[in-house]
């Protein structure tokens, strides 16, 4: 699933010791201790899952961001209605994550009361792994839609198609649905062709990008992270169609919910499915379709065609087992950063 290349050196460590430490790091930043305990899980969760470029890479990057002022580490997230009626989290600056687990719990309810339900998340920090807050959704027997965008005052990385310059944030989509025997079908994607915490994570560990993900200021193609952020972007996701999604994102993040303050604005919907269907008959028909995809013949070069979510949930199993591999440069850093905040 990795992104970075060219790394070689990496150290093991179980998710009990990367989430203390990163628990550590989180409070002398600021946050109060519920905070602190579901950012670190939500971390080192994705770690675990192999989508590194959300994982406890990004405590570097956290640090920095609320030094410069960035986002507040105490900002804790308020539900409210709009004029119109509208569902709204307002994360008060402080970490995207706590937000959008409140915009699920308050979009499944509203859900289960009405068929279908929106809520709007503005006003917070990075929000992490969006496929998280999917399939929290998903577990409660809801279709969850999620994307945002708006934030390219700030976040120009990426850029259209045909440009030769960074316009666009990254505005990501996540979808969640429950699934068959091995739990709910979870999609989460970037509109760039990679995330753009994969260019984050391949300079924090001194590796490069996979081709075709980046190019320099000049727009040539690059490996390198430095060239990327030297004035460099990222390239839309198949093209005019990474850019056409990128391009509602950015509508609905600004236009529909305003101006955006800190990183990205969001909505989410959810629909109950049981509205639909019987758990039990949906459940059955949608192990048919997932085992029916699981047997078709692999291509060359792979060893199985795999369900989104069910990928993520076995690299999990492994880990947990074997441990969370770290580049030996990234875990340097991270120790170097709990030095910088007193931690021992």
């Amino acid at each position: 699933m990795s992104k970075v290349v060219g790394v070689d050196d990496y150290v093991y460590k179980s998710a009990k010791e990367l989430e203390a430490l990163s628990v550590l790091i989180l409070s002398a930043m600021g946050c109060d201790e519920e905070t602190a305990r579901f950012v670190a899980f939500h971390l080192v969760d994705a770690s675990l899952k192999g989508v590194d470029s959300h994982g406890v890479m990004r405590l570097n990057q956290y640090v920095e961001q609320a030094n410069e002022g960035y986002f507040l580490p105490m900002g804790r997230p308020q539900l409210k209605q709009n004029g119109q009626g509208a569902w709204l989290v307002d994360g008060q600056r402080g970490f995207g994550m706590p937000a959008m687990r409140l915009a699920v719990d308050t979009a499944v309810v509203q859900a289960k009361k009405q068929g279908i339900s929106a809520v709007g998340v503005m006003n917070c920090g990075h929000t992490g792994r969006l496929g998280a807050f999917c399939e929290q959704g998903a577990r409660a027997s809801c279709l969850i839609i999620l994307f945002g965008g708006g934030g390219r005052g700030v976040w120009r990385q990426v850029t259209p198609y045909g440009g030769a310059k960074a316009m666009l944030p990254t505005n990501p989509y996540a979808f969640g649905i429950p699934g068959g025997d091995n739990g709910p079908v979870i999609v989460d994607f970037a509109t760039s062709v990679g995330a753009g915490g994969w260019v984050y994570a391949a300079k924090s560990a001194g590796g490069e990008v996979a081709d075709g993900m980046i190019v320099d200021r000049d727009g040539n193609p690059s490996r390198d992270p430095d060239d990327y952020l030297q004035g460099g972007a990222l390239l839309p996701a198949a093209g005019p169609k990474g850019y056409g999604l990128a391009l509602i994102a950015e509508l609905v993040g600004e236009a529909m919910l305003g101006p955006v303050t800190v990183d990205l604005h969001w909505i989410l919907l959810a629909i109950d499915v049981e509205r639909f269907r019987a758990p039990s008959e949906f459940h059955m028909r949608a192990e048919a379709i997932l085992a029916e995809l699981r047997a078709c013949p692999p291509a060359p070069g792979f060893d199985q065609v795999e369900i989104p979510g069910e990928r993520e949930r076995a690299i999990e199993r492994k880990r947990r087992s074997s441990g969370i591999p770290v580049p030996l440069n990234t875990w340097r850093a991270i120790e170097n950063l709990g030095t910088t905040l007193g931690i021992h």
